[in-house]
């Protein structure tokens, strides 16, 4: 007979948000779920002192990076020390309500062929409006996807559990079997589409991703870099790309270059030089310029 309660591995990242960490961890405090851990990745934090996490939180495991390692980086630092059967990756900017963990781990004690699954995630700054309730698959063109429910009511429309084309990092729970068979993830991103990418190893290996509602996260969304800062465009850029050259197979790839090369660059770089945002086409042609110079390492 299965254990009903096994070991969770709470896993989150710090980086210059201690205080931010702090309000994820007094939410944990209230879990109904009695058999768990929790590791803090300080990723190297060169404005904050994360050992205000352990002062207050004695009970947490404290890792000290000595670089930034990113966000796979970070995570996987966090992966090498879990004892859980069950990894659970969660942002800091989140607030967990007291039963969100029981469904994610019943959802993969029920059906041992899912290999990733994702609750639903609401916005902290309105939690009747859904940031994500599943994904639509990659466009092989864009090499975008689209979050199911994005900025929709909390009306029960999005209430079915069911496979989704991927997961989301913000929350997202492993069996630790899985993750021993396909490997962690590639810390080739450092910041965004490493656990699409993720996603799509683990699928290949013959596992689905999952949605699962009954459980649910409230997200503060992209404190670490900002909305719309030029690091989040150089980094989604610049992996988006990436991500293709690495999942596509070779017809979509030549398909989603040559959308790129005729449609989507010259269309961003008219917009940010419309809009002077001056910062943000440096960091989109850096971005491209990477990809240029780097065709072997992807």
């Amino acid at each position: 007979m299965k254990n009903e309660h096994p070991l969770v591995s709470i896993i989150t990242i710090n980086y210059n948000e201690s205080q931010v960490t702090l309000d994820m961890l007094e939410s944990l405090k209230g879990l109904t779920y009695n058999n768990y851990e929790v590791i803090v990745v300080d990723n190297a934090s060169p404005n904050d002192n994360p050992d205000v996490i352990k002062e207050q939180y004695p009970e947490v495991q404290l890792i000290k990076s000595k670089e930034n390692l990113g966000f796979a980086g970070g995570n996987n630092l966090g992966v090498k020390v879990a004892k859980g059967e069950y990894l659970l990756f969660i942002n800091n900017d989140t607030i967990v309500p007291a039963g969100f963990i029981e469904p994610l781990v019943k959802t993969l004690i029920d059906d041992s062929t899912i290999g990733m699954v994702s609750p639903k995630i609401k916005f902290h700054w309105d939690p009747s409006l859904i940031q994500f309730a599943g994904y639509t698959p990659m466009n092989h063109f864009t090499i975008r996807n689209n979050s199911i429910g994005y900025h929709q009511k909390d009306d029960g429309s999005y209430d079915v559990a069911q496979e989704t084309a991927s997961i989301h990092g913000a929350a997202m729970m492993v069996p630790k079997r899985v993750v021993d068979e396909v490997g962690m993830m590639t810390e080739i991103y450092f910041l965004y589409y490493e656990e699409h990418d993720w996603a799509e190893q683990i699928k290949r290996a013959g596992y689905k991703t999952y949605y699962q509602p009954a459980s649910y996260i409230l997200h503060k969304e992209s404190l670490s870099t900002g909305k719309m800062s030029p690091l989040k465009t150089y980094y989604i850029t610049r992996n988006r790309i990436v991500y293709a050259r690495r999942n596509f197979k070779t017809v979509h790839l030549v398909i989603s270059m040559l959308f790129q090369v005729f449609i989507s660059i010259p269309k961003n770089s008219l917009t940010f030089l419309v809009k002077k945002q001056f910062s943000h086409l440096k960091a989109f042609w850096n971005a491209i310029k990477w990809n240029m110079t780097h065709l072997k390492t992807a």
